[in-house]
């Protein structure tokens, strides 16, 4: 049994740890509304974006004009798959998430006999998927000095996906992120970016605009352009809502170890007393038997 002492010291540590804990909760509160705007904010973008897109794609097919990043290179024995995390920990089952899916996708593909590569945004998913697959790791993006997610972030990474695609390294690349729901919602999220897959027929369904346009040059051309900035826009979504996810899991995983720590603090208490109470009879009781002794 523990001595009073030891009991003293523990509710201490522990209201200490419930300190920080609710420090850290308000902060990523704070964080997590700027994070949440700035996810809202971008989805229409991208939205209308992908669907501009998604009718030019419609229009081109995958024929031998077709852009390369809409056809493909007419293989897909190698998989590139970028997974987005966080650089920091204490956000619950925010990355462990993500690398499940991931992970999924790694097995089904080797299934398959694929070929896949992984390529890390975030150092908690990449300490996570090298203990299994650290022989399919190829590069890395380090964001930890990156106060403020911005388009230039998701452009760099653009790039290099799209110089890995011109040299050939990969057939296809799909994203893996966690898209913002709410503060208890975060949902694990596998996105096929190269090549670019647009859905326009569900939005035909429900009545979108169906306004025609004539495009020049050609709309290959356009296509052309518009695909590598399509990439950067779909990761700077994919950033944006991982971002918001990362915030909303710290803070809800941040609240519950508040409440935790304050529930422990109220048993140690209790045994505390207890204890404590156990030490004031006793001593009475020697008292007493030595004044009867007497």
């Amino acid at each position: 049994m523990p001595s009073l002492k030891d009991l003293k010291n523990r509710i201490e540590s522990v209201k200490s740890t419930r300190k920080i804990t609710k420090a850290m909760q308000m902060v990523a509160a704070a964080k997590l509304r700027r994070a949440q705007e700035a996810a809202e904010a971008g989805r229409p973008y991208a939205e209308r974006f992908n669907a501009v897109l998604g009718g030019l794609a419609a229009s081109v097919g995958t024929g031998d004009n077709a852009p390369r990043l809409l056809a493909g290179t007419g293989s897909d024995q190698t998989h590139l798959l970028v997974v987005m995390t966080s650089e920091r920990g204490l956000a619950g089952g925010f990355n462990s998430n993500i690398v499940k899916l991931a992970k999924q996708h790694i097995e089904r593909l080797r299934g398959e006999g694929k070929t896949v590569k992984v390529l890390t945004v975030g150092k908690k998913g990449r300490e996570q998927l090298r203990r299994e697959y650290g022989d399919t790791l190829i590069g890395h993006v380090d964001l930890s000095e990156v106060k403020r997610i911005g388009y230039d972030t998701a452009q760099g990474i653009a790039r290099d996906l799209l110089s890995r695609f011109d040299t050939g390294e990969f057939d296809v690349a799909t994203l893996f992120f966690a898209r913002f729901g709410s503060v208890i919602s975060q949902v694990p999220t596998a996105q096929q970016i190269i090549p670019a897959v647009y859905e326009t027929a569900a939005e035909e369904d429900a009545g979108a605009d169906t306004t025609l346009y004539d495009y020049e040059p050609s709309e290959e051309g356009i296509l052309a352009d518009l695909l590598p900035r399509g990439v950067a826009t779909q990761i700077f979504s994919a950033l944006l809502e991982n971002a918001a996810s990362e915030q909303g899991a710290r803070m809800s995983a941040m609240d519950n170890a508040t409440r935790n720590a304050g529930e422990m603090i109220d048993k140690l208490t209790i045994q505390y007393n207890r204890s404590r109470q156990a030490v004031i009879t006793n001593e009475l009781i020697e008292i007493i038997s030595g004044a009867e002794a007497l």
